[in-house]
């Protein structure tokens, strides 16, 4: 590991002016920034440490929740008003990782985590997000977990983040303090795709600090789930997952939210399963249909193949079960 530096800010205008500096990197839990590091994928002339600043409460606003950038991702998972109101994020989050690794890693590193293709994580081997311009071996090479959707000839990693699916179907805005003020951002702004160009991963410039993640009052997500398929029961990344809130009236879906994970380099809001079910009765037979219209576009390899059926299904009884539930 090479030499690096350490500062540890008490205020986030501190924290904004450090990270800032060329080569500064903020460090939170450390469950990802440090594994990169030790595989040489990072190398940070200096860690900005940001947990000693007053970032970690989870607050009711007039309207929603706002949860602190600082706030462990256990905790976040057992509040009540989260398990009560959001439980698809609760869900999410309890799907990702170990307890242990949930009791360091913070909210803003896991939105800012970085992708586990095997081609980035290994410094041996050509990878456009780790240096641009390098290629991409995944196309040809071992690409059974990566993207069909949202993918470019540059990039086929896929976002490995649990929480991020909830958030996107949940509507999280995120709050982002910089050199010239504090702004907004909706999630599903946050993540670029990857074009021509891979190695940006977010909207995000030097100095720019997460400071919290809005949750917006979402009546419809009291009735909300998450569902991971994956190679093991514990501790693994997903194959394919799903989460979604949903709103029947008289059998019929009157609003949905749906975010698909591991299938793109983004968490992917699936706008096309949505617009294809509002006003269709609430049966598996639509369900189906909207799966397919979001999976149409696809484009799948030798390897991945796969997860087309495997999203197809997780949508269509993630969705059967919360009618059901709306029936009850």
């Amino acid at each position: 590991m090479k030499p690096f530096g350490y500062q540890r800010p008490v205020t986030a205008e501190e924290a904004v002016s450090l990270g800032a500096r060329p080569g500064a990197r903020y460090l939170g839990g450390g469950t990802n920034l440090v594994d990169l590091m030790k595989l040489g994928v990072e190398a940070p002339e200096l860690l900005v440490d940001v947990t000693g600043l007053a970032l970690g409460n989870i607050t009711d606003t007039p309207d929603g929740v706002l949860v602190g950038a600082t706030v462990r991702n256990s905790d976040l998972a057992a509040d009540p008003r989260i398990r009560r109101g959001y439980p698809v994020l609760s869900q999410a989050l309890l799907a990702g990782a170990s307890g242990q690794l949930r009791n360091m890693a913070t909210v803003a590193g896991n939105l800012l985590q970085r992708t586990r293709c095997l081609y980035f994580q290994d410094v041996s081997k050509a990878c456009n997000k780790r240096l641009p311009g390098s290629g991409c071996p995944a196309r040809v090479g071992i690409h059974r977990d990566l993207a069909i959707l949202g993918a470019s000839a540059h990039c086929l990693a896929t976002h490995p983040s649990d929480m991020c699916v909830a958030l996107t179907a949940l509507d999280a805005v995120v709050e982002v303090a910089g050199q010239h003020g504090v702004r907004q951002i909706a999630i599903t702004d946050l993540f670029p795709l990857p074009a021509d160009d891979p190695a940006r991963e977010t909207v995000l410039g030097p100095g720019s600090l997460i400071t919290g993640v809005k949750l917006p009052v979402l009546p419809m997500a009291v009735n909300s789930r998450y569902r991971k398929a994956r190679d093991r029961a514990s501790y693994a990344f997903a194959t394919g997952s799903v989460a979604a809130a949903l709103h029947v009236a008289d059998g019929v879906v009157a609003d949905v939210r749906i975010a698909l994970g591991a299938v793109a380099p983004v968490p992917w809001r699936a706008r096309r399963a949505e617009q294809a079910l509002v006003g269709q009765p609430a049966v598996a037979r639509s369900f189906l249909g909207a799966a397919d219209a979001e999976l149409a576009v696809a484009d799948v390899l030798p390897q991945n193949g796969y997860k087309v059926p495997l999203l197809r299904n997780l949508i269509t009884a993630v969705l059967t079960e919360l009618a059901e539930a709306t029936r009850r």
